[in-house]
């Protein structure tokens, strides 16, 4: 597989202010994801955090991801507007995020993972019938089922807090890679119709939670 000029760019820039993250807790402390700072005036956070990360394995899986799923949203819709995906997809993740946490002024996070999730979800929704697997199912998987289960299992996250991860980037990542690809790829709607309203009912199952107040 070649490497296409965007996708090397996105991980170029990942991995050097990343690298400069590891080596600078001043940079680091100043550019990540805080709830604080970002009520407080420092919006850039929102987009910077996308490119720092706690250290060299939680940047290696997020490139790694990016590396086999970005090809395909780009021979779909070229450079420009995977570029566009990407930055939609990691603002998407930063906006859940921040609404998701906004009374827990300590919150703060790190990562490429929803910009990086929102290129998974799109590649899943413009070739639903892709086989993937993953560690523990010793068969591939229709990547549309393993999209929903994905999702599914970040709204468990979401609402138990499991784990160090950034469950709801993740899903917001997701939401605005969804959306994004049906506003470049309108025909979706009639041509897969069933495929775009199974991968749009874990975001239905989180906003009816929302509304309940189960989260």
């Amino acid at each position: 597989m070649n490497l296409h000029w965007a996708t090397l760019a996105i991980i170029a820039a990942n991995v050097l202010v990343s690298l400069k993250g590891f080596n600078d807790r001043l940079f680091f402390e100043r550019y990540k994801f805080g709830i604080t700072a970002i009520r407080a005036g420092q919006k850039d956070r929102m987009v910077t955090s996308g490119f720092l990360h706690v250290d060299l394995s939680h940047l290696f899986l997020n490139m790694f991801t990016l590396f086999f799923f970005a090809d395909v949203v780009i021979r779909w819709f070229g450079a420009t507007k995977f570029l566009l995906m990407y930055f939609i997809s990691l603002l998407a993740g930063s906006l859940l995020a921040l609404f998701f946490h906004r009374q827990e002024p300590y919150y703060s996070a790190v990562g490429a993972s929803g910009a990086v999730t929102g290129i998974l979800y799109a590649a899943i929704l413009l070739q639903p019938d892709m086989q993937l697997g993953i560690m523990f199912i010793p068969i591939p998987l229709p990547a549309y089922i393993l999209g929903i289960l994905y999702m599914l299992y970040s709204i468990y996250g979401m609402k138990t807090r499991l784990g160090n991860i950034g469950h709801t980037a993740h899903f917001g990542g997701a939401v605005g890679g969804y959306v994004t690809t049906l506003l470049f790829k309108p025909e979706l709607l009639v041509t897969d119709t069933l495929m775009v309203l199974l991968l749009a009912l874990p975001i239905l199952v989180l906003f009816v939670l929302e509304k309940m107040g189960k989260l």
